[in-house]
C-alpha cells in the first residue's frame, strides 16, 4: 500500500490507539476488581477474628 493511500485511510492509524486504550481500560478494570476483593477478603478475615461472622 502506498502512503498516500495510507493517509487517505484513517483505520489504519487509529487501530493501534484504539487497541492500546481498551487494553489500558482491561487493565485498569482488572486492577480495580481485584483490589477490591483483597479488601474485602481482609475485611471477612478481620470479622472473624473478632468474632463477628461464622
Amino acid at each position: 500500500m502506498s502512503e498516500r493511500a495510507k493517509e487517505n485511510n484513517p483505520d489504519q492509524a487509529e487501530r493501534p490507539v484504539w487497541l492500546k486504550r481498551v487494553g489500558w481500560l482491561v487493565v485498569i478494570w482488572s486492577a480495580s476488581v481485584a483490589g477490591l476483593g483483597v479488601i474485602a477478603w481482609l475485611l471477612k478475615l478481620f470479622m472473624q477474628a473478632a468474632g463477628l461472622s461464622p
